[in-house]
């Protein structure tokens, strides 16, 4: 199971929010960069940048740190925020994004992310599931949708999508460990994807559990920058993981 811990940009500086509510929002750190080499250097080889400006204002807004971040590491970065069209995906690829997460714009337009797909390939393009009692949330959480879950996933993994990037809202940011449950009704419900797990992640314990499920990678966030989970525990585990 592959480690992704997040780096979410506000106006330039690494930040996290509770359960998507940008009135939360906490910085940690003001150079992304920094934290990305950080991670790098405890044997990190994925992070997952999601631009929440970008998120908010249906456009690429800080494409540059993802180009630093492309450049000065040797990171598969995961990108995510803003990603609405022909355009600003390209801009995610050209500034170094190894793979892109669409979520809102699979929900709202579904023939530009279906058209991506087939472009780019289902290698390079992540379904962004986000979850709000097992429903859709879309627009960086803001909106709800009345779109379930399960039909959702179903449905475009019959379009090819193998990555889902599944969020549960009620657990992002709250330290109360992930959703266990959602994840192996998924796995159990529609097999042969690749899940990764968003939200809740809170001790090092929870990672073993999540690949027992059958979790292809976890997404960390808060735990890592509350120390809650340590990047020395994360390198003990990423050489663990490669040992067995």
């Amino acid at each position: 199971m592959r480690i992704i811990p997040a780096i979410d940009i506000i106006e330039g500086k690494c930040v996290r929010l509770t359960q998507g509510d940008y009135s939360t929002k906490k910085i940690y750190h003001e150079n992304p960069l920094e934290v990305a080499k950080e991670f790098e250097a405890h044997g990190i080889q994925h992070i997952h940048l999601v631009d929440l400006d970008g998120a908010k204002s249906n456009h690429v807004v800080n494409y540059k740190i993802l180009e630093e971040i492309s450049t000065k590491t040797y990171l598969k970065i995961d990108f995510g925020g803003g990603v609405k069209t022909d355009q600003a995906i390209q801009i995610a690829f050209d500034c170094g994004a190894n793979q892109v997460t669409g979520g809102s714009i699979a929900v709202k337009n579904p023939e530009i992310f279906k058209k991506w797909l087939q472009r780019y390939g289902n290698e390079k393009i992540i379904l962004g599931a986000d979850v709000k009692k097992e429903n859709i949330a879309i627009s960086g959480w803001i909106e709800d949708s009345a779109i379930e879950i399960l039909p959702f996933i179903r449905d475009y993994v019959k379009e090819g999508v193998t990555y889902i990037i599944c969020t549960d809202i009620g657990k992002d940011g709250m330290l109360q460990g992930p959703s266990f449950k959602l994840y192996q009704k998924i796995i159990e419900t529609i097999p042969n994807i690749k899940l990764i797990a968003s939200g809740g992640i809170s001790a090092i314990e929870e990672l073993p559990k999540l690949a027992k499920v059958g979790c292809e990678g976890v997404i960390i966030g808060k735990a890592i920058y509350e120390n809650k989970i340590t990047l020395k525990q994360l390198e003990n585990y990423i050489i663990k993981y490669h040992a067995d």
